[in-house]
């Protein structure tokens, strides 16, 4: 069975008067989301801190700054 499809316009203004209307912690996810699906730069960026992070290539908050 084929799903069913409905498209629809929605105007930018629309689009931004929800998001700011979320909570911030679903805002924050949401945005995350969203950038992760398009843009790939972001998610090579995300792979290669993962990277660094697993290898020891960072330092702690602390180790940079003190406290």
């Amino acid at each position: 069975m084929m799903p069913t499809v409905v498209k629809m316009e929605v105007s930018q203004e629309t689009i931004i008067r929800a998001v700011k209307g979320m909570r911030k912690s679903v805002r924050r996810v949401f945005l995350e989301d969203l950038i992760a699906a398009t843009s790939p730069e972001y998610l090579q960026s995300i792979r290669e801190a993962r990277r660094d992070f697993k290898s020891g290539k960072v330092k702690a908050h602390h180790e940079v700054f003190g406290r």
